[in-house]
């Protein structure tokens, strides 16, 4: 379970990267923006902890 928590925050940012991608090509509503702001801040600080307390 711990090798794949490591990921997590990878896994969120290419989430947050990829609503980016569809408010820019698909639907361009402001909630894809805030959706995709909670998820590329909340990537790099599940990023930082998990990994600072994994090592």
């Amino acid at each position: 379970m711990n090798s794949n928590l490591k990921y997590l925050g990878v896994v969120l940012l290419v989430l947050g990267v990829l609503c980016l991608v569809i408010y820019k090509y698909a639907l361009p509503q402001n909630f894809l923006l805030i959706l995709a702001m909670v998820l590329e801040v909340g990537g790099i600080f599940a990023y930082i902890f998990i990994n600072k307390k994994l090592n």
